[in-house]
C-alpha cells in the first residue's frame, strides 16, 4: 500500500475517533448501532482505538430483523465474547408481537422497513440521546445529504431540508427533551477506503464478505441467497453460484455477487473494478425511486 493510501486512511482514522470522542463529551447516553456488517465492525474498532486502555464508554446495539444470516450472528457473538463490550438486542419481532409494527404479506415479505420502529422503540426505552452507526456519503443518495451529527425530532424523524452547518469541524449537538441525534464518524470514508483500512489493520470479517458457494435466485436482478422467507415464484429455481457479500442486511433483501474474491487484495481489486455501486444489490433501495429518503425521514437508520 503507498504512502499516499496510509497517510489519506490515518487522517480519515484520526477524523473519526475525534468524532467518537466528541459524542462522548457531547452527550449523556449515546448508543452505537451494530449490525455485524464491515461498517459497524470498523466503527467497533475505531471506539476501541478512541477509548484505549479503557473500554467503549456506551453499549452497543444489534436490531434484529430475525432474518439475518447465520454467520453473521455467529461472528456478532463471537466478537462480543472475546472483547467482553456490551451488547444489547432489540427484536422485530418483538415489535410484531406488541403490534406496533404489521408484518409484510406476500412471496418476498422484508422486514428490513420494520427495524424502524424497533430502532425508535429502543432508543425511547433505553433513554439514548444519540445514535452512532457505520452508514457512509458515498453509499446512496439519500445517505450523501447526511451531516456527521443529524439531528432526528420528537418523533425520530429526519429533515434534510434542515441540518446544522459543520464549519471548522465544529457540532451542535444540542437538543430539546425526547429529540436525539445519529452520528456518523466515517460519513467520509469509501467502500475503497474500508477496504483498504480492515486489510491494514487486519480486521477480522464474517465469512459472507468473502468468495463461498451458495443457493441463490434471481429476482428482478437481484441475487438472493437461499432462506426459509423467501418464497419462489412460478419459474424461478435455486441455483448454485460462487458469490460473496458486498453489504451485509436482512437475508430477504441482500442481494450477493457473483465473485472469486477470497481474500482482501482480491476485494480491493474487484472493488476497483466494478461499475456497480455497493448497495446496487439491495433489494429494499430498489422498491421506490426515493426508498432510502423516505426510510430515513420516518426514523430508519
Amino acid at each position: 500500500m503507498s504512502s499516499y493510501n496510509l497517510t489519506h486512511l490515518k487522517e480519515l482514522e484520526s477524523e473519526a475517533i475525534f468524532i467518537l470522542r466528541e459524542v462522548a463529551a457531547q452527550f449523556e447516553k449515546p448508543v452505537m448501532l451494530f449490525s455485524g456488517g464491515k461498517d459497524s465492525i470498523i466503527m467497533f474498532h475505531l471506539a476501541r482505538k478512541a477509548f484505549y486502555p479503557g473500554k467503549i464508554p456506551f453499549p452497543l446495539m444489534h436490531v434484529d430483523t430475525g432474518h439475518n444470516f447465520p454467520e453473521t450472528l455467529k461472528f456478532r457473538d463471537r466478537l462480543m465474547e472475546e472483547t467482553g463490550e456490551n451488547l444489547i438486542v432489540k427484536y422485530v419481532q418483538d415489535s410484531i408481537d406488541r403490534g406496533t409494527a404489521v408484518e409484510e404479506i406476500g412471496l418476498n415479505p422484508s422486514r428490513n422497513g420494520l427495524q424502524t420502529v424497533t430502532l425508535l422503540e429502543g432508543l425511547e426505552e433505553g433513554k439514548y440521546d444519540c445514535a452512532m452507526g457505520g452508514a457512509r456519503r458515498d453509499e446512496e443518495k439519500a445517505r450523501a445529504k447526511e451531516r456527521f451529527f443529524s439531528h432526528r425530532d420528537e418523533f425520530g424523524q429526519w429533515d434534510p431540508k434542515n441540518q446544522r452547518p459543520e464549519l471548522w469541524n465544529l457540532f451542535n449537538g444540542r437538543k430539546r427533551i425526547g429529540e436525539h441525534f445519529r452520528v456518523f464518524p466515517i460519513s467520509n470514508w469509501t467502500e475503497m477506503d474500508v477496504w483498504q483500512y480492515i486489510l491494514h489493520e487486519s480486521i477480522e470479517l464474517p465469512s459472507l464478505y468473502f468468495s463461498h458457494k451458495r443457493e441463490v435466485v434471481n429476482r428482478d436482478g437481484v441475487l438472493l441467497g437461499k432462506c426459509d422467507y423467501i418464497t419462489l415464484k412460478d419459474g424461478e429455481k435455486w441455483e448454485e453460484k460462487t458469490v460473496r457479500c458486498r453489504t451485509i442486511g436482512d437475508m430477504t433483501c441482500t442481494g450477493v455477487s457473483e465473485s472469486t474474491a477470497k481474500t482482501l487484495e482480491d476485494i480491493i481489486e474487484e472493488v476497483a473494478s466494478t461499475r456497480i455501486t455497493e448497495r446496487g444489490g439491495r433489494a429494499d433501495d430498489k422498491r421506490s425511486e426515493a426508498a432510502m429518503e423516505d426510510r430515513k425521514k420516518e426514523g430508519y437508520f
